[in-house]
């Protein structure tokens, strides 16, 4: 392993059992190692779970309005950081400031919601429900729930989880990706300093030994995941069979359908930010567009060429950069594997990415914009998530032909459709089997008091992320049945179920 001068260590109350291994976390502007993150085991997420346990029933038995208090003095802190936050995240994710600012404000947007805990935990009361008979419910937190979060959104994804998990009185560990800690762990020390009590938000580092001790660990009650599919259904089934309470985001193949009245200049504008925009590693980029009839296909691409052409791709510090490198070596490889494979499949490729250099940089992670046309539905290339700033045309002769490729695909993330006719609009946001849908919105990210989650291979588990969808999955019901007898005789005893007429 190659050395590195700044070590990023596990966050644990109490201090961590010292790292016996550790993995690189590497410069994708460069290529270089930039630091070392210790890689946890067992004992490390035992020593965070027993620091949890012992904080977690105060924090529970703190009322919901102090508990806000902390998320609104963590907002401020954050608006404080977000220079520091984000040039921190690029520097690891090799994602563009400005991205970066995005990826931190679409985060802190879910933690402005948990402000409104107070109202959000409330629970129902009926007066009268029987004779004498008052019903009530309450929410209650489920004690420890656990995070394991992908490397394209350090920032976002992590207060996606324990900004709900944590408002509603549980403890929360974080295993964020190795690839790019850094920023989860400044979030938890600004965690604390917001006024956090030690235990509640600890970061443990690691990978596959450790994803796999979160999820059999019996302290912990609820499992959030973020990922690949293939590990979210790994994930699901582990956790689940493990009686834990999971939700486990896959991957995206999002699609762009483009009626022939669209305009196409917004489209393309559109899709340039939504497919290639940080590198395409975003589960809700738009690398498939269907323009539905050859005619629209060809005026689109007329307009997409030069656009492509004007992209540029630098330095993540770069101000006129419109996207940077992609997280690693191995990542930018499988990308121009695809590439190739799309080749080999027979798809037409108009703009090739591989080779790309920049320079001064030539050893850093970088993929120039490709843009494939004619790709068909039995090509791997569109069966598989590429995850690169890779963008497909796949053309449908009629609205019926684009509403069918998207609801028959395997993931069902997001969708969006571009035209100015309501009614085909109307018709799409009705049919389609798809879990997100934009409508003249190339990226339908629901805001944070909606909620996130996709639909087939998309997503597995019965809540989604944030919004009153998260404030359910971190809590369970507690329903409760009451009566003061005034101390008259009350008759026999019933054997039957009550009534409550």
């Amino acid at each position: 392993m190659a050395t590195a001068s700044r070590v990023i260590d596990h966050y644990i109350s109490g201090g961590a059992p010292a790292p016996t291994r550790r993995g690189d976390v590497f410069d994708p502007n460069t290529g270089r190692v930039q630091a070392s993150v210790a890689l946890g085991d067992q004992a490390v997420l035992d020593r965070a779970v027993q620091a949890a346990l012992a904080a977690q029933p105060g924090w529970a038995a703190t009322n919901p309005q102090r508990r806000a208090r902390v998320m609104f003095r963590f907002k401020e802190l954050i608006e404080a950081n977000m220079e520091e936050l984000a040039r921190l995240l690029s520097s690891e994710h090799g994602k563009v400031i400005a991205d970066s600012k995005g990826d931190i404000q679409r985060g802190l947007e879910v933690i402005e919601f948990c402000c409104a805990a107070p109202h959000l935990t409330k629970g129902e009361y009926t007066i009268g429900a029987g004779p004498g008979i008052d019903v009530y419910s309450m929410r209650v937190p489920l004690g420890i729930g656990a995070g394991i979060t992908p490397f394209n959104f350090p920032g976002m994804i992590p207060m996606w989880m324990f900004g709900p998990a944590i408002v509603t009185g549980n403890a929360f560990i974080l295993k964020p990706s190795e690839r790019d800690p850094s920023v989860p762990v400044r979030l938890a020390e600004l965690m604390k300093e917001a006024g956090l009590p030690d235990g509640i938000l600890q970061v443990v580092h690691g990978d596959k030994e450790m994803v796999d001790a979160i999820l059999d660990h019996p302290e912990i009650k609820a499992v959030s995941f973020v990922g690949s599919s293939d590990i979210a259904h790994y994930v699901y089934s582990r956790g689940t069979q493990a009686g834990k309470r999971v939700q486990a985001m896959g991957g995206a193949k999002n699609h762009g359908i483009v009626m022939p009245d669209a305009d196409l200049d917004q489209v393309v504008a559109d899709l340039s930010g939504a497919a290639f925009g940080s590198a395409g590693e975003r589960c809700m980029a738009l690398p498939v567009v269907v323009p539905v009839g050859d005619d629209t296909a060809e005026r689109l691409k007329a307009k997409l060429l030069p656009a492509i052409e004007a992209l540029r791709v630098g330095i993540s510090t770069d101000d006129q950069a419109h996207y940077g490198p992609v997280v690693t070596a191995a990542h930018k490889a499988k990308i121009e594997s695809y590439i190739q494979m799309g080749v080999d499949e027979g798809a037409d490729l108009v703009v090739d990415g591989r080779g790309f250099k920049l320079q001064g940089y030539e050893d850093g992670f970088f993929v120039g914009p490709t843009l494939f046309d004619r790709v068909t539905t039995d090509m791997r290339t569109y069966q598989e998530e590429i995850f690169g700033p890779v963008l497909q045309m796949v053309r449908a002769r009629d609205f019926e032909e684009a509403v069918a490729l998207p609801s028959k695909h395997q993931y069902g993330n997001g969708v969006a459709i571009f035209t100015r006719n309501g009614h085909a609009a109307r018709e799409f946001a009705a049919r389609i089997n798809v879990g997100m849908v934009g409508i003249n919105v190339p990226i339908p990210v629901p805001v944070a008091y909606h909620s996130f989650g996709g639909w087939k291979r998309s997503g597995f588990g019965d809540h989604n992320q944030h919004g009153m969808e998260g404030i359910r999955f971190w809590t369970k019901t507690k329903t409760v049945t009451q009566r003061f007898p005034d101390g008259s005789p009350q008759g026999d005893s019933s054997f039957v179920i009550p009534t409550m007429g």
